[in-house]
């Protein structure tokens, strides 16, 4: 048993049952034993790769989106800001492939929203020298100006709730003890307000899963997106509507028992887009497959570009990289690309004129 399995233990005991997002919060963030506070979560030394890490193509492409975006809206003082940076690889790469865009680096502040402070050490060691700013919330991210924002799989790692549909009610999946072993249960049936729209399309036993943290931030991103302009640029695997049972871990690069080591595996759900589009009203938002993201804002001639540079095994594992990116059978279709902006603006380069949302 780890030490955050017998702190939790112990609490259950105690106390009862507790939510799965309390669950989830207290492995990934507890200040001794959470998965984020103890150890580093990326790359081969870690528990999973993100696409950052798997190619700087990926960053440099959104980065040139927000700065084409910008120099769309007039070339503004505004505020770049990426949630949950992980090792800084995306922002190095948005910088670098934005220094050359006339006036983006002057005019944007940029910010890095981190509440891991061993992540943060890493994120500055990556940015070097250039000029950023660290903040723990976005509420400490002012409000003045146009909001250009990145958020790669961040909110698949957001505590989730998560409820199996039973008669007009909803039972809520709860953590709790067997004979001295934390055990997945559920709660008495009884309605939930926040899920009354989702009786009319699903059915008995069928799963829901919300997100109690991202709809206060969506409204904020989408707040200051509405009055003051800019874009929101959210990658993450998930789906419109999303129902299902997808609480996973991820230990060493596979999937792992998510109660078995408390603390030493990362604990994710996918993102319901729908919620986080409706959340972030006023704002207008696109939808689309990263896959079909990437391929038109020119991942194609860029790895193409990238290939004529490199042979041997740096080939093989450029060309591995782009088709991981981009294929449908890969990460090209599971994750998703959210896009917020002004309405009455259109959305930023490659994506769809704002839809419902169906991708």
């Amino acid at each position: 048993m780890t030490p955050l399995a017998d702190l939790l233990a112990r609490r259950i005991a105690a106390t009862g049952p507790i939510r799965l997002s309390d669950y989830m919060a207290e492995c990934l963030l507890h200040p001794q034993h959470g998965y984020y506070t103890t150890r580093p979560p990326f790359g081969a030394e870690g528990d999973f790769t993100t696409a950052p890490e798997i190619s700087q193509m990926f960053g440099e492409l959104l980065g040139l989106c927000l700065a084409q975006y910008w120099l769309d809206l007039g070339s503004p003082a505004c505020h770049l800001v990426e949630l949950g940076p992980g090792r800084g690889t995306l922002m190095a790469d948005v910088l670098r492939a934005t220094a050359r865009v006339p006036g983006f680096h002057a005019a944007a502040r940029v910010t890095l929203v981190e509440a891991s402070p061993a992540l943060a050490t890493r994120q500055r060691q990556t940015l070097g020298s250039h000029p950023a700013t660290w903040a723990t919330t976005l509420d400490d991210v002012p409000q003045d100006a146009p909001l250009f924002l990145l958020a790669n799989e961040f909110f698949d790692a957001l505590p989730i709730r998560q409820f199996t549909r039973r008669g007009q009610g909803w039972a809520e999946t709860m953590v709790g003890l067997t004979e001295g072993r934390l055990t997945l249960g559920q709660s008495p049936a009884a309605p939930i307000a926040a899920l009354s729209h989702r009786l009319a399309d699903t059915a008995e036993g069928e799963v829901v899963e919300i997100c109690p943290a991202a709809a206060p931030l969506m409204a904020r991103i989408g707040g200051q997106i509405g009055r003051e302009g800019g874009a929101a640029l959210i990658i993450d695997y998930g789906g419109w509507r999303a129902r299902g049972d997808t609480f996973q871990a991820l230990r060493h690069h596979a999937f792992a028992d998510p109660l078995a080591e408390p603390g030493r595996a990362d604990l994710t759900a996918h993102v319901d887009f729908e919620a986080l589009a409706l959340a972030a009203q006023p704002a207008a938002h696109a939808y689309i497959t990263q896959g079909a993201f990437l391929t038109a804002l020119g991942i194609d001639l860029r790895a193409e570009a990238l290939a004529h540079r490199l042979s041997g095994p740096a080939l093989t594992n450029h060309l591995a990289a782009h088709r991981r990116l981009t294929d449908p059978a890969e990460m090209g279709s599971v994750f998703k690309v959210l896009a917020l902006h002004r309405p009455g603006t259109p959305p930023p380069p490659g994506l769809p004129p704002t839809s419902p949302g169906t991708a």
